[in-house]
């Protein structure tokens, strides 16, 4: 079973201040071709973690301006967050439970990295479904 460590390697995660845009969060995004920037400040300390989701949910569907909306004011604050040292089933089971698509990866209360559903083998994939497959039986 593949480790978080192994699906992070050599990983430059997208961060951003919490006083940057929403504007310039979707530009990251787009450019990077990535769903999600994580909200650091400091020495990558993480405080929160922006998504599509929330550009959909908590910025254009309220009416806001993506030009003068801070990351602090939309942010996800303090997510869920996984150890690079865990396996890649347990980071799904916690993605499937809380029902996201990314999890930050921090190491010492520094980020070293983001996973998304989309980095996982078709062999944990199956896994989870097969588990939970058999919680809904029982």
């Amino acid at each position: 079973m593949r480790k978080i460590s192994d699906i992070v390697r050599n990983q430059d995660p997208v961060t951003l201040a919490p006083t940057a845009t929403v504007r310039e969060a979707c530009r990251y995004m787009r450019d990077g071709r990535v769903g999600a920037v994580l909200v650091t400040e400091g020495d990558h300390r993480l405080l929160g973690i922006f998504t599509g989701r929330d550009a959909v949910h908590r910025v254009l569907a309220e009416g806001r301006s993506a030009a003068r909306t801070k990351l602090a004011e939309v942010m996800t604050r303090d997510p869920d967050t996984m150890p690079p040292g865990k396996t890649a089933i347990e980071a799904l089971r916690l993605m499937e439970h809380g029902r996201y698509r990314h999890m930050p990866v921090v190491d010492g209360g520094r980020v070293v990295g983001i996973v998304s559903r989309f980095d996982f083998s078709g062999i944990e994939l199956d896994r989870l479904d097969e588990e939970t497959g058999l919680w809904e039986r029982i």
